[in-house]
């Protein structure tokens, strides 16, 4: 069986190339460029994690 949710979440884009998206299954953020898709850091080196409760972009 497939699943039909949308494993992806886009929460922000900026321009035509720069976008965050999320895991909806893991709350992981990914930041996407046309050239590729690197896991989202905050200030200290750790993957920004966005749980159901909280502000996305913290």
């Amino acid at each position: 069986m497939v699943n039909k949710e949308k494993r992806f979440e886009t929460i922000y884009t900026q321009g035509a190339s720069w976008s965050i998206v999320v895991d909806v299954e893991t709350g992981v953020n990914y930041l996407v460029h046309d050239t590729g898709i690197t896991p989202l850091l905050n200030n200290e080196g750790n993957v920004v994690i966005t749980d159901d409760n909280k502000d996305m972009l913290k």
